[in-house]
């Protein structure tokens, strides 16, 4: 039986990037709106009482003055690495190979990558995030995982089989050929299966070979609607192991294009240390750049530069980046982001937090027209922020003169108690 619903509460709507001009011409909140949603996606927007007057047969789920806000969508993220989150002290090869390499060996058990990948989704839910871009490992085992998890739950996700041929544990390495077939075949068992997509997923160019990369060129461009997502230029140290490993290549980026891996549906995760001519080549193909604020700061890698990359047309999504990002929550993120760009000069207005970790992370994903605002046709991927949540939040935000004065503290202090409920699909999941 069908059921149809009626979301009320004070709804956020973007009719433009609020990077564009005025964030209060992009953004707007609906103080008594409402989201009419059948089947999984939203069918009308509006104020609450007319919604409930077209409709009266239709379950009313009133949120009273929480803020209904488009699911959050993490752009990049490494789900394997949930178990080993904040580990301690170490910069991005030693922590690749102290930390995250030992970790990711324990997925070529199918028991396990199940336990972590439901571990996962319950965590990032229980933020208010409904969509996920996440690398996997070399094991096919944790991508099944990964996508048989988010289908039982109805989740819009990309992920991939992680490719690593070199610069890494014996158990942790595939090479050019397997990398190819195993990706090809999980690629042909998940993408476009109901709500998952899959993304051919070079780790990075010091762990794969010229070979490797190749092979994974080759399989984007038999399959050029997936994605392919990756790293780049995430700390100074990795780049010039970067140049030892590829002394032919003109910057770290050339390692990509000269092997076909460089395209409009690529994401690069981090992007921090950018040559000009990696920025204009970035910005020529429309490649996604995806902003991993709490890792690039726990990790020690630098200050991304939003706001320059912004100005020149770069697509950029916002990204927790677990486990090297040191929280689940896209609040936390969105707070981290906020400090980066103090740092470099900038106070991002809340309503370009918000479009980072919403609208904006889902053009990135190249999925800008089903998921990440709350408009008619999109699918029903909503979190309901309780702008009170704790007391030292609702003492700040009772003195709020506007609704942004009012979300701004929810974005820098809040945390999974400021999350009211989550509907993914049309269906609650908080």
């Amino acid at each position: 039986m069908t059921t149809t619903r009626i979301l009320a509460g004070q709804v956020l709507h973007f009719d433009s990037t609020p990077f564009a001009g005025d964030p209060l011409s992009a953004a707007r909140v609906d103080s008594a709106g409402g989201l009419l949603i059948r089947d999984g996606r939203i069918l009308a927007t509006g104020p609450a009482a007319e919604l409930r007057a077209a409709h009266p047969g239709a379950e009313l789920i009133d949120h009273g003055q929480a803020l209904l806000v488009p699911g959050f969508v993490d752009a990049h993220a490494h789900y394997p690495q949930t178990a080993m989150i904040a580990s301690w002290g170490k910069r991005l090869i030693d922590w690749l190979n102290l930390y995250t390499f030992p970790e990711e060996m324990r997925f070529a058990d199918p028991a396990y990558a199940g336990a972590i990948a439901a571990r996962y989704f319950d965590l990032t839910a229980a933020h208010g995030t409904t969509t996920i871009c996440s690398f996997c490992t070399i094991h096919p085992a944790s991508v099944d995982a990964f996508f048989t998890e988010a289908r039982a739950r109805g989740q819009r996700v990309v992920a991939g089989k992680t490719c690593m041929d070199r610069n890494a544990p014996e158990g942790l390495r595939d090479t050019a050929q397997s990398a190819y077939d195993d990706s090809k075949a999980l690629l042909q068992r998940w993408h476009g299966v109901d709500r998952l997509s899959y993304a051919i997923t070079p780790r990075f160019s010091p762990t794969s070979t010229p070979d490797q990369l190749d092979a994974m060129g080759a399989l984007w461009a038999e399959h050029p609607d997936c994605l392919m997502q990756t790293h780049l230029s995430e700390q100074t140290d990795e780049i010039a192991w970067v140049a030892d490993l590829f002394p032919e290549a003109r910057d770290y980026l050339d390692t990509y294009e000269a092997h076909g891996l460089l395209g409009g549906r690529g994401l690069y995760g981090h992007a921090i240390h950018l040559e000009p001519r990696e920025r204009d080549r970035l910005r020529e193909v429309g490649a996604g750049l995806v902003h991993c604020p709490t890792s690039n700061t726990f990790i020690g890698s630098g200050l991304f530069d939003l706001d320059g990359l912004m100005a020149q047309g770069q697509r950029i999504g916002l990204a927790t980046d677990t486990g090297g990002g040191s929280s689940f929550s896209m609040l936390r993120t969105m707070a981290a982001a906020y400090e980066i760009a103090q740092l470099r000069g900038r106070a991002l207005h809340p309503a370009e937090l918000l479009w980072l970790a919403t609208a904006g992370s889902a053009e990135a994903l190249h999925m800008g027209d089903r998921i990440g605002r709350l408009a008619p046709g999109y699918e029903a991927d909503v979190t309901v922020l309780n702008l009170a949540s704790t007391p030292a939040i609702a003492q700040r935000a009772e003195r709020a003169e506007d609704i942004w004065e009012a979300v701004f503290p929810t974005i820098m202090m809040g945390d999974d108690r400021a999350i009211e409920a989550v509907w993914i699909g049309g269906a609650r999941a908080v």
